[in-house]
């Protein structure tokens, strides 16, 4: 399983998701996104999630902090208890002994970030 974890703010766009997408992926293609489950029914998260043909899947807060991230933002530490909610996220859905694919990447308005792990999850 390949997956795409997501960290937004809430002024993020389908589009703000969707370019942090193109430049996290490299030759990996997701079949899911994920998010903090405080942010998965976000409008633009699942209009995103619609046009780009992803399931989604929520990440509680204990699965989010309970990764180790390769990227260490004190900002996302100190708001979601993690070094990267997208990094975190992809590593959670894509389950234990999930290794990312691609670090954190920024969407170019810097309101979106996106992180590729793969995974045995089904």
């Amino acid at each position: 399983m390949i997956v795409a974890g997501f960290g937004f703010r809430h002024a993020a766009t389908a589009r703000s998701l969707a370019d942090a997408l193109a430049r996290a992926m490299g030759d990996a293609v997701p079949s899911h996104c994920a998010t903090a489950e405080n942010k998965h029914t976000h409008a633009a998260f699942r209009t995103f999630a619609e046009e780009a043909g992803l399931t989604i899947l929520s990440v509680s807060a204990a699965e989010l902090a309970a990764q180790d991230t390769r990227t260490q933002s004190q900002a996302s530490r100190a708001a979601h208890g993690t070094g990267s909610v997208a990094e975190a996220a992809a590593l959670a859905a894509a389950g234990p002994g999930a290794r990312l694919l691609a670090s954190r990447m920024i969407s170019g308005d810097r309101l979106a970030t996106c992180a590729i792990a793969t995974g045995e999850a089904s």
